[in-house]
C-alpha cells in the first residue's frame, strides 16, 4: 500500500512553514503518543524543507543507539572529524555544511528524539544555537527523558506542535485516499472505533483486512465483512510491545480488563495494588474515569483487549469470569447493567447460566438494542423457562437483525401459543412488521392482522389493531389509507394506554403526511415522535429511536430545507450504525433520495449504494429496488453509463415483491434518466409518466411531482405544468411551488420567468433545477439576441452547477451550442449525438425518416457543422466551461 496521504494536519504544515520563514527559529517538535502520525508529519515538513532548496538529513534514535554516545548521528558526521577534543570536534562540525556544495543551513528530522544519547543531544543543540542546524524532531507523549534532550525541546527559538488521534471525519477522508473509494459507514465507523483515530493502528487494520479479502468493493463502495477485522503481525507486534511494559504485577487486571471492561475501581483494585494500577496508568496502559464517587477503569486502547484475548489460555479465562462474575453479585449486582454482564461472562464462561438472570439480561439487552446478545441469552434458555413473552422478545431480536425466517418462525409460534388478548396483540405487533420487510406480500400481513381482529372484541385492543393496520398501509404504500387509520393518534406518548402501538403509529404518520404533501404537519409529527420514542425507549419493543429521524429526512427536503435534512439524517444513521440497526438501510434510501432533490449526485450515488449494500445483505427487496433505481438514475447523470445499465440489469432481474413507503414510480428514475443520457428523450418522458401515474394511484403526491418535474426537465414542460400547478396549490413548503414555477417556466420558454425559477429553485435548495432554469433562460435570451443578459444566465447556471457535483441533464448539455435550435431540432441533435441513426431516431419519435433528416440538416447549418461527429463534438464543446467535469465512478 506504500506510504499513506497525510490527512488532517493542515495547520501542523503551516506551523512549520512559518518556522522554517523565520530565520531566528532553531527547531521544530512534533510530540503525541504512538502512532498518531508524528512520523508521519514530520518526514513531510522535511520533503518541504528540501523543495525549498535546504539541505536535509535524517536520524532515527534508539534504545540501542542511544547506549552509545553520537549513535544515533554518526552517520551525519562530517569523515575524519576527532570528537575527542570537544571544542576544536563541535567547530568541525559546525563548518562542515559552508564548506560543501549547496545550501549552509541544514534540516534534520530526528525521529524519536526522547532516545537520543546525552552526546548527540548536545552536539544538536549547539549546531542550532550557531543557526547552523534546524532540527525537527518526534517525541513519545510521556516518555522520560535527559537534560540534554530537554534542552534541545526548550527555548523560545523552537517551536512544537502535539499531535491528537484522528477524527472520525478526518478517518473517512483518508480512507477514501487510501481506498480510492468511499467505505460503507459500518465498516467506517468499525475501523475508526477500532483504532482509535490511531494511524498506525488504522494501517494496519485495513492491511489486515484487505489481505484476507475481508475488505472488498463492490463497484460502487467499499465494505468491511460484517464482524471482520483482522489486523497483521506487526500490529500484534506492536500492542504487544507496548503491553510488554506492564510488570507481571499488573497483567491480571490487563487480562481481567480484556474480558470485563470497564472495571469498577474496587474490582482493580482486588487484583493489583494502587500502586501498580497507577503504573499502568502511567505507561498508557489503562485509563481511570470518574462519574461523581464512581471510579472505573478500562483499556487504554481498544485493540489492547483484542491482543490480551486472543493470548489468554482458555482455562484462564473461564477463571477470570467467573470470579468476576462472583465479585459483582457478592457486592449485590446494584448497578445498572450488572445483570446482563453477569449473565454474558457465565455464559461465556460455562455455557449456561440462572434461566431467571438469562430473562433478565435478556431484557436488559433489549433496552439497549443489543440485540446479538438478547438472542445469545434466549436461545440458551433451556426449553421449560421458554414463554410467550421470551419468544416475543427473541422474534423481535431476530427482526431486528433482519433474519427474517427465523422471526417469522418463533412469531408464529408465539401467536399460537399467547394467552388472552395483551399477549396476542403484543406478538401480532412484531409478527405483521417482520413479514412486511420480509419481501411477502402486504396481503400476507394483512391478513394477520385481520384475524387477530376478529379475535379481539374489547374497543382498546381494536384500536390497537387499527393503528397498526394504518402502520402496515403507509409501509405497504398506500399512504393515504394508512393516514385515514393514523388520524385520532395521540399527540403524546404519555396519553397513550400501549407505548409500542404509539411508536409504530407515531413513526409511519409523518411519512403518510409528507408523501401526501403535508409536510407543515409532517415535519411537527416527526419531531414529536422522535421525542415521544426516546422518552420510553426503555419500555419499548420497537427499534432504536433514530428510526424516527427517517421520515423526518423525507418532510424536511421534501419542505425544500435539504441542509437540515441532511444534518438530522446524518446523525441519525451515526446512531443507527452505532447500534447496529438495519432499519439504516431506509435512512441511507431517504438521504439518497434528499440528495438527489437536492441535486448532488455524487453523494445521493453513495447513499443509494449504501442502501443497496445492506438491502442485498439482508434480502429486503422493498429497499433495494429505490435504491439500484436512484443508483442507475445517478449513474447516468453522471455520464456512466455502463454503471447505469448493469445497475438495472440488477433491477430488472429481481423477483416481484410488493412496493414499499416510496411510490413504484419512482424505481423508474434510472431507467428514464439512461435513456435521456442517450438522447431518447420522448421514450424517457414516457417511462417517467407512467411512474407517476402510478404515484397519483397510490396517493403518493411528492412522488408524483418529482417525476412529473423530470418530465418537464426533460421536454415535457407543457405537458405537466397543469398538473405540477395543482398539485404546488396541495403540497406545503418552498420545494413544490419552485417545480410548478420551473415547469410553467420551460413551457413558456420565457427567461425572465425561467430566471425567476432557477430563484425560487435556489431557495428550495434544488441546485441542479437551478442550474437548468438558468441555462434554459441563457439559450432564450441567445436566440432573442440579448448576448449580454444570455452571459449573465450562464453565469449564473455555472455558479448552480459547481455545487452539482458534475451532473450532466439534456438542459445543460451542450447549452451554449444548440440555443438556436427549435425544441425538436435539439431533441434530435441529441439522439443523433449519442449515435442513434435517423432511422431509430424516426423510431423513437414516431417521426419519418425524411423529417428527421430535413431537421438535421436545418440543425447542421446553424451550427456549421456536416457530420454527427462534428455534431458531438459541437455538443460536447458547448458544455466543456459549464461546470466541472464529469464525476468518475468510485474505483
Amino acid at each position: 500500500m506504500g506510504r499513506w496521504p497525510l490527512v488532517g494536519r493542515g495547520p501542523e504544515l503551516a506551523a512549520f512553514a512559518a518556522a522554517l520563514a523565520d530565520r531566528g527559529c532553531r527547531g521544530f517538535v512534533v510530540g503525541g503518543p504512538a502512532g498518531v502520525g508524528k512520523s508521519r508529519l514530520a518526514e513531510e515538513c522535511l520533503e518541504r524543507a528540501a523543495a525549498a532548496g535546504l539541505r536535509v538529513g535524517r536520524a532515527t534514535a534508539s534504545a540501542a543507539a542511544g547506549a552509545v554516545p553520537l549513535g544515533a548521528i554518526a552517520h551525519l558526521l562530517p569523515a575524519g572529524v576527532d570528537l575527542s577534543d570537544p571544542v576544536a570536534g563541535f567547530a568541525a562540525v559546525a563548518r562542515a555544511p559552508a564548506t560543501g556544495p549547496g545550501p549552509r543551513r541544514w534540516v534534520l528530522l530526528v525521529d524519536d528524539m526522547h532516545l537520543l544519547d546525552a552526546a548527540s543531544a548536545v552536539l544538536l543543540r549547539q549546531l542550532m544555537d550557531t543557526g547552523v542546524l534546524v532540527l525537527v524532531g518526534t517525541v513519545r507523549s510521556g516518555e522520560p527523558y535527559g537534560k540534554a534532550v530537554a534542552a534541545l525541546r526548550g527555548g523560545d527559538a523552537v517551536r512544537r506542535v502535539d499531535l491528537d488521534v484522528l477524527s472520525a471525519g478526518q478517518v473517512e477522508e483518508l480512507l477514501q485516499a487510501v481506498l480510492g473509494g468511499p467505505l460503507a459507514r459500518r465498516g467506517l465507523h468499525e475501523l475508526s472505533a477500532a483504532a482509535g483515530g490511531n494511524v498506525l493502528y488504522l494501517r494496519e487494520l485495513v492491511l489486515g483486512a484487505l489481505n484476507r479479502g475481508d475488505l472488498a468493493e463492490d463497484g460502487e463502495m467499499w465494505h468491511l465483512r460484517e464482524g471482520r477485522l483482522p489486523g497483521t503481525a506487526r500490529l500484534a507486534e506492536v500492542i504487544g510491545g507496548r503491553l510488554a511494559a506492564a510488570d507481571a504485577a499488573g497483567r491480571p487486571v490487563l487480562e481481567l480488563l480484556a474480558l470485563c471492561e470497564p472495571l469498577a475501581l474496587a474490582d482493580a483494585e482486588a487484583l493489583a495494588p494502587p500502586g501498580v494500577l497507577a503504573a499502568l496508568e502511567r505507561a498508557g496502559l489503562i485509563r481511570a474515569v470518574q462519574d461523581r464517587r464512581r471510579t472505573s477503569v478500562s483499556l487504554a486502547h481498544p485493540l489492547y483487549g483484542e491482543v490480551l484475548r486472543a493470548a489468554l489460555p482458555v482455562l484462564r479465562r473461564r477463571v477470570l469470569l467467573v470470579e468476576q462474575a462472583a465479585r459483582v453479585e457478592a457486592r449485590g449486582a446494584r448497578r445498572r447493567g450488572d445483570l446482563l454482564r453477569i449473565a454474558g461472562w457465565r455464559l461465556t464462561a460455562t455455557g449456561t447460566a440462572d434461566p431467571a438472570l438469562l430473562v433478565q439480561a435478556a431484557a436488559l439487552a433489549r433496552h439497549v438494542h443489543d440485540y446479538p446478545r438478547i438472542v445469545a441469552f434466549l436461545e440458551a434458555l433451556p426449553e421449560a423457562h421458554r414463554t410467550t413473552a421470551t419468544a416475543l422478545m427473541l422474534g423481535n431480536a431476530f427482526f431486528e437483525m433482519g433474519r427474517w425466517k427465523q422471526a417469522e418462525e418463533v412469531l408464529a409460534r408465539a401467536q399460537a401459543d399467547a394467552v388472552g388478548e395483551e399477549e396476542r396483540i403484543a406478538v401480532v405487533l412484531v409478527r405483521t412488521a417482520a413479514l412486511l420487510w420480509s419481501n411477502a406480500p402486504a396481503s400476507v400481513a394483512l391478513a394477520v392482522s385481520g384475524a387477530a381482529l376478529e379475535e379481539i372484541h374489547g374497543p382498546a385492543g381494536r384500536r390497537k389493531l387499527r393503528i397498526n393496520e394504518g402502520f402496515m398501509r403507509v409501509v405497504a404504500g398506500l399512504p393515504a389509507q394508512g393516514l385515514a387509520l393514523l388520524e385520532d393518534l395521540e399527540a403524546d406518548v404519555g396519553d397513550a394506554p400501549d407505548v409500542n402501538v404509539w411508536i409504530r403509529g407515531a413513526w409511519m404518520k409523518p411519512f403518510a403526511l409528507a408523501l401526501v404533501g403535508r409536510t407543515g404537519a409532517a415535519t411537527v409529527w416527526a419531531h414529536r415522535s422522535d421525542a415521544g420514542h426516546r422518552r420510553v425507549d426503555e419500555h419499548a419493543l420497537v427499534s432504536h429511536p433514530a428510526v424516527q429521524r427517517i421520515p423526518l429526512v423525507l418532510t424536511l427536503s421534501e419542505s425544500g430545507r435539504p441542509a437540515q435534512a441532511l444534518a438530522e439524517g446524518e446523525r441519525g444513521y451515526a446512531e443507527l450504525v452505532a447500534a447496529d440497526s438495519v432499519v439504516r438501510v431506509w435512512m441511507a434510501v431517504f438521504l439518497g433520495r434528499a440528495q438527489w432533490l437536492a441535486g448532488h449526485p455524487v453523494t445521493a450515488r453513495r447513499w443509494w449504494a449504501e442502501a443497496a449494500a445492506l438491502a442485498r445483505t439482508i434480502d429486503h427487496a422493498m429497499a433495494l429496488r429505490p435504491a439500484l433505481g436512484g443508483l442507475a438514475a445517478c449513474a447516468a447523470v453522471l455520464g456512466d453509463l455502463e454503471a447505469a445499465e448493469a445497475t438495472l440489469a440488477e433491477h430488472r432481474a429481481l423477483a416481484w415483491t410488493p412496493p414499499g413507503l416510496l411510490s413504484a414510480g419512482e424505481e423508474l428514475l434510472g431507467e428514464a434518466w439512461l435513456l435521456a443520457a442517450r438522447g431518447r428523450l420522448a421514450r424517457a418522458r414516457a417511462v417517467l409518466a407512467s411512474g407517476a401515474g402510478a404515484a397519483r394511484a397510490t396517493g403518493h403526491l411528492t412522488g408524483e411531482m418529482l417525476l412529473l418535474t423530470d418530465v418537464a426537465r426533460l421536454g415535457g414542460a407543457r405537458e405537466t405544468a397543469g398538473r405540477l400547478a395543482e398539485l404546488a396549490d396541495r403540497c406545503e413548503g418552498e420545494l413544490a411551488p419552485a417545480r410548478a414555477q420551473l415547469s410553467a417556466a420551460l413551457g413558456a420558454q420565457d427567461p425572465g420567468r425561467l430566471l425567476r425559477a432557477a430563484d425560487a429553485c435556489q431557495a428550495a435548495g434544488a441546485d441542479l433545477l437551478a442550474a437548468e432554469a438558468a441555462s434554459a433562460a441563457a439559450a432564450a435570451w441567445r436566440r432573442a439576441h440579448h448576448s449580454r443578459r444570455a452571459s449573465a444566465a450562464a453565469h449564473r447556471a455555472a455558479v448552480a452547477l459547481a455545487r452539482c457535483e458534475g451532473a450532466r441533464t439534456p438542459l445543460l448539455a451542450g447549452a451554449p451550442a444548440t440555443a438556436a435550435l427549435t425544441a425538436r431540432e435539439r431533441e434530435i441533435t441529441l439522439l443523433a449525438a449519442a449515435g442513434n441513426a435517423s432511422k431509430d431516431i424516426a423510431q423513437a419519435l414516431a417521426l419519418s425518416v425524411r423529417t428527421v433528416d430535413n431537421h438535421l440538416h436545418h440543425a447542421y447549418t446553424k451550427l456549421g457543422v456536416t457530420t454527427r461527429r462534428e455534431l458531438a463534438q459541437t455538443l460536447a464543446a458547448g458544455t466543456a466551461g459549464a461546470g466541472p467535469e464529469r464525476a468518475r465512478r468510485p474505483s
